[in-house]
């Protein structure tokens, strides 16, 4: 009776993960788009799109994940690890397509991947991953408050030609929109606490305590700090161009700039951290929330936000099948698991 209950009690918890994201993602994009006039998004998809851009926008969205793939594989070079380019790269794939599924899975999927292909310790890679979390959100942080200050004198005239307060911006949000509002802060919040919780777990043991430790101060040990800088703002430079090349597909963005593109990417960028598939919903509600604010009719709006999204997440998922096949092909091949080839 009690292994029943106990894989009772598992199964709950893993389905869980799966329908409690999917559904605040479903209930959201249901929200957005209950009243959407879908004949006008086919249009648009099949005359009104620049495809020419789209198709631009895809390498960056590639050199993304290859460049965090490198600086992952230089991350681990302090610590003895020297996992093999195609394995890191296959890794990163997979972990983004996987939490397409689950999210955040892909973070310790990752990690095994390096373990059970190139021998890599998987505690010293999980504390690897952290650093690099650490990393990103540092730059995201500055990329936030630059673009702040960098906009606001354009917030500041456009609500005095507009004669509109902070008040009256306020009081367009629907009262599902705050709701909305509320259910991302609170996603974000809980995914903090199952981080934290998890990660105290770990730390009972001192052996992962100190492959942690280890892989947390890596960062300070690499041999080219230049190198690991060129990686850290490539690939951020890679996130941002694969998005900004995206307004240019349709005429209701194209001109509206690179600023404003800068920031409904940091808005997009906080909006993913809820733990839904690849942020479905939440960077939705977000990139319309601020393209409305420039100018662009809430439709037109809706319709970037789903065709960009739905597009790019296809391009996440065929990587992710590309990683799985490549790493079928380095198991056919006999290659050792801890075989360190750079």
């Amino acid at each position: 009776m009690e292994l029943q209950f106990s894989f009772f009690k598992k199964l709950i918890k893993y389905v869980a993960k799966i329908l409690l994201p999917l559904a605040m993602a479903t209930g959201i994009l249901w929200w957005m788009y209950r009243d959407f006039a879908w004949d006008d998004f086919r249009e648009a998809l099949a005359h009104d799109m620049n495809w020419t851009w789209m198709w631009l926008s895809f390498p960056f969205g590639i050199s993304a994940q290859v460049l965090r793939a490198l600086r992952w594989k230089q991350v681990l070079a302090p610590m003895g690890e020297h996992p093999r380019r195609c394995t890191s790269s296959a890794a990163i794939f997979i972990s983004y397509a996987s939490s397409l599924v689950v999210p955040r899975v892909g973070e310790v999927l990752r990690c095994a991947i390096l373990r059970r292909y190139d021998g890599v310790s998987f505690t010293r890679s999980v504390g690897s991953v952290v650093t690099e979390r650490v990393i990103d959100m540092a730059i995201i942080l500055l990329l936030s408050v630059a673009t702040v200050l960098f906009q606001l004198p354009v917030f500041i005239r456009f609500c005095r030609q507009t004669g509109m307060s902070a008040d009256s911006l306020l009081g367009q949000f629907t009262t599902t929109g705050y709701l909305v509002t509320v259910l991302c802060l609170l996603g974000i919040l809980l995914t903090g606490i199952l981080l934290i919780r998890r990660f105290s777990v770990a730390m009972r043991t001192k052996g992962l305590l100190c492959d942690l430790r280890d892989g947390l101060l890596s960062v300070a040990k690499v041999d080219n700090p230049a190198l690991f800088l060129a990686y850290s703002v490539g690939i951020w430079l890679s996130y941002f161009l694969h998005f900004y090349l995206t307004f240019f597909c349709f005429g209701f963005t194209a001109s509206l700039g690179i600023t404003v593109a800068l920031v409904a990417f940091v808005v997009g960028c906080f909006a993913v951290i809820v733990p839904t598939p690849n942020g479905a919903g939440p960077w939705h509600f977000a990139v319309k929330t601020v393209l409305v604010l420039y100018g662009v009719e809430a439709t037109q709006a809706a319709t970037y936000a789903l065709i960009v999204h739905t597009l790019q997440t296809l391009l996440v998922a065929a990587l992710g099948v590309y990683a799985v096949a490549l790493l079928a092909v380095v198991r056919r091949k006999g290659i050792p698991e801890t075989q360190n080839n750079q």
